[in-house]
């Protein structure tokens, strides 16, 4: 059986997610800065009958996170679904107007560093096998800017650009690259925003390799 490895493993959507794959039989692996958040989530999967382990590494620290994916393979098996949904930080999201350049490093290697390094990880593997799904969560500024978070709307557009080339490069390989807009916040027991729903959401989008961009809810709500 293959991996799924969620970046930004909380216990959130990254729980709920590692919950909907597990049924369908993969291993998880959980990256997370916290170790022992990760290894919590592990052994509550553990208690479902989900073979999981916790993983640390910030996603800023390429180099970390490159080798918390590698160690995954090892521990695990070979990763198939990738997918990468750490929560932004609060600083990230500044006002343009105040925003400085030095305000963008940290959005950008969250939001672009992170998923390259990530990303470039596990595509050796995926080509090994000859399938395998990325998956990108984002906030709605990822396509309407939003003004006064000014760090995220950029370091998002970035990732979306990178996610889209992505798409259209690696889908001749049997490689499905997609994206799933979240406008506003994750609220639990919201028809189409609770984790559990969202996480069937990122299940068909892995099961049926359709298009691109996809939207939990409206961009309005």
């Amino acid at each position: 059986m293959t991996t799924i490895a969620v970046i930004g493993a909380g216990p959130g959507l990254g729980a709920a997610t590692a919950r909907r794959f597990g049924r369908e039989g993969f291993d998880v692996a959980l990256v997370s800065r916290s170790q022992q958040r990760a290894n919590d989530l592990a052994a509550e999967l553990a208690d479902a009958g989900i073979t999981a382990r916790g993983f640390a590494a910030d996603v800023r620290d390429p180099k970390a996170l490159a080798a918390a994916l590698d160690t995954a393979h090892t521990e695990l098996g070979p990763i198939e679904v990738l997918q990468y949904s750490p929560v932004p930080q609060r600083e990230f999201m500044l006002p343009v107007l105040e925003t400085t350049h030095i305000d963008l490093i940290g959005p950008i290697e969250f939001s672009v560093y992170g998923p390259v390094a990530a990303v470039q990880q596990v595509l050796p593997g995926m080509r090994a096998l000859g399938r395998g799904t990325v998956l990108f969560v984002n906030g709605g500024s990822a396509v309407v800017p939003h003004a006064d978070r000014a760090g995220t709307s950029i370091a998002f557009a970035a990732e979306s650009a990178y996610g889209h080339l992505l798409h259209d490069t690696l889908a001749g390989e049997g490689i499905h690259v997609g994206q799933l807009i979240i406008p506003g916040a994750i609220i639990p027991g919201h028809h189409r925003k609770d984790p559990a729903v969202l996480a069937d959401t990122l299940w068909d989008m892995h099961r049926t390799r359709h298009g691109y961009r996809h939207f939990a809810d409206d961009l309005d709500s």
